[in-house]
């Protein structure tokens, strides 16, 4: 071998372990740093501001959260008209069969169906005083606190701003003759009025119908498999809501009746072999009042009985 072919062959030697030894260096692809997901700079928010950790969010104070709404006890309004009659009609849809001997007074109202509310509203108190009507209006705008006795049946041969007065969905108040005159006089025959009834969360705001006496009254009717309940004289909110019925035989149970119009409720079984009946009564202000043992061991049918009451 000659020597310049000797060279030639250190020289590509020597370049042959230099390519090697920096190629061993170099990073190799699975070998580069992934940046873990934490590591990621998240994009800047439009105001340019960190989004603060929820740790690091300042809890509001009780001040600052929204406090529950309470039910508005503003008076409302509507409109007044009054109707003929007398105690023995003046609760016909509620099932009253006398408001006077059954303690509600002639202070009563028949209500439009948008207020009635299928009977529900039955026994409930509303306090009424005529406005906007100088001419009709009793000096000084005396207010009436009536009890709703009745339903205002709507009319829809006629509109319900020309004699329909009770069609829905208007909120209308159909008073009893003889105390109509508190608040108006007669002659005018509808007055705008303004009313309120009671505040469910408030109870102490609600209108109590607090002209009653003694305790609720439970008037039963039927035949050993169809008992009738007839439910008045209730103090408080007035109105109910849900009955039930525990007999002795059964301590533990309590059976729910069902309203069959206005405030008189039915339990389709055998109750009158049972022993004594206890009642629980819940009104629309949400309180419930228990009578135990009101119908005593050997209750008939065709009397009333008297329980518990709410307390106004």
């Amino acid at each position: 071998m000659s020597l310049r072919a000797l060279c030639w062959s250190f020289l590509v030697f020597f370049f042959v372990v230099y390519v090697n030894a920096h190629d061993h260096h170099k990073p190799k692809p699975h070998d580069q740093h992934k940046p873990k997901p934490h590591d990621q700079q998240k994009p800047a928010r439009p105001d340019g501001q960190q989004k603060p950790r929820p740790d690091d969010q300042q809890k509001p104070t009780f001040d600052d959260q929204q406090k529950p709404k309470l039910q508005s006890t503003e008076w409302k309004h509507a409109h007044a008209t009054f109707y003929e009659g007398g105690s023995g009609t003046f609760g016909g849809a509620c099932g009253y069969h006398d408001v006077v001997q059954e303690g509600y007074g002639l202070d009563t109202v028949a209500l439009s169906n948008a207020l009635f509310n299928k009977g529900e509203m039955c026994g409930a108190c509303f306090e009424i005083k005529c406005e906007d009507s100088p001419q009709w209006c009793k000096p000084g705008q005396p207010s009436l606190i009536v009890t709703a006795t009745n339903q205002c049946p709507p009319n829809y041969n006629q509109p319900s701003d020309n004699g329909g007065w009770c069609n829905e969905p208007r909120e209308h108040f159909d008073i009893a003759r003889p105390v109509f005159e508190t608040i108006a006089a007669y002659k005018a025959g509808i007055v705008p009025v303004s009313y309120r009834r009671f505040c469910l969360r408030r109870p102490s705001l609600r209108i109590p119908c607090d002209h009653k006496t003694g305790g609720i009254k439970f008037t039963i009717t039927g035949n050993p498999y169809f008992n009738e309940v007839l439910v008045w004289n209730v103090g408080g909110a007035g109105d109910v809501c849900n009955v039930k019925v525990k007999p002795e035989d059964q301590p533990n149970t309590w059976l729910p009746l069902q309203r069959m119009w206005g405030q008189r409720w039915i339990y389709n079984g055998k109750l009158c072999e049972q022993g004594a009946l206890s009642f629980r009564v819940t009104s629309g202000d949400g309180r419930t009042v228990i009578s135990e043992n009101v119908l005593p061991k050997g209750w008939q049918f065709g009397q009333t009985y008297e329980g518990k009451n709410f307390a106004v």
